[in-house]
């Protein structure tokens, strides 16, 4: 799919990967909304790249619905990139993980993927297929704890694991209305969730990475992202950028 002229809806998109993101497709020439709860970020972004802001809390299948209408008739590319993390374990000396942190994690990083998958690919269903004969794209992000979540991972990786799980049957469901569903992976990227920890913690956590042996850069994300909307055979697959990296248990 083209992304030069597509209308695009980047959820979270006001830092991190979702911002990297928002900067690669209007630099290829979309149409971006950036929806996000940070409205003092977003709009700033959105001004700096002559796009669109609507504030969003991901949680709220409504919020995310009135995204996908406000992103506009026609929409093609969207792109969730909405998270938080958690560190607690499954039991302790203080007791059994609490339920109330592993809901909210799940709220925001599952439910809000899934919240936008469904309104945007409803939305989607609506439009004529491009000279490429597709109707859209839309792209999740899960997270190599999905697959090797660490000690006190439980929460993330539950919701990580998710996504990764909804990836499929999505791009199955979608198939013959000639949607794709792709998910990436990211690993050890710095990003607001890394960036609170000390410098000598960020750098042990590079030096895990075997090649590059550093932390990624949201714009190697938002080049994969924008990769996946160009290649069509690229449908149902959950791609890892990781650097080769496979978490230990801690």
């Amino acid at each position: 799919m083209l992304i030069e002229g597509a209308r695009a809806l980047i959820c979270g998109g006001a830092s991190g990967l979702g911002a990297a993101t928002a900067r690669r497709l209007r630099a290829g020439g979309a149409h971006v909304l950036i929806a996000d709860l940070d409205a003092e970020r977003g709009t700033a972004l959105a001004r700096e790249l002559n796009a669109g802001f609507t504030r969003c809390d991901v949680t709220d299948p409504g919020q995310v619905e009135a995204a996908v209408a406000a992103a506009g008739s026609g929409l093609r590319i969207a792109v969730t990139c909405a998270g938080i993390g958690w560190a607690e374990r499954t039991a302790g000396k203080d007791g059994p993980h609490r339920v109330e942190p592993f809901h909210k994690v799940l709220e925001i990083n599952l439910l809000g993927s899934f919240h936008l998958l469904r309104a945007a690919a409803a939305a989607m269903l609506a439009n004529e297929p491009d000279d490429g004969g597709e109707c859209g794209v839309i792209v999740m992000t899960a997270s190599i704890a999905a697959f090797e979540g660490q000690i006190g991972q439980l929460a993330y990786s539950a919701s990580k694991g998710g996504i990764v799980g909804m990836t499929l049957p999505a791009a199955r469901d979608l198939a013959s209305s000639r949607i794709r569903v792709c998910t990436i992976a990211p690993g050890l990227f710095d990003t607001p969730l890394l960036a609170g920890l000390p410098d000598e913690a960020r750098a042990a956590l590079a030096a895990k990475v075997p090649h590059p042996a550093r932390l990624g850069a949201p714009a190697e994300y938002a080049s994969l992202a924008a990769q996946i909307v160009e290649n069509p055979m690229l449908n149902g697959e959950v791609v890892r950028l990781d650097g080769a990296l496979r978490m230990p248990p801690r």
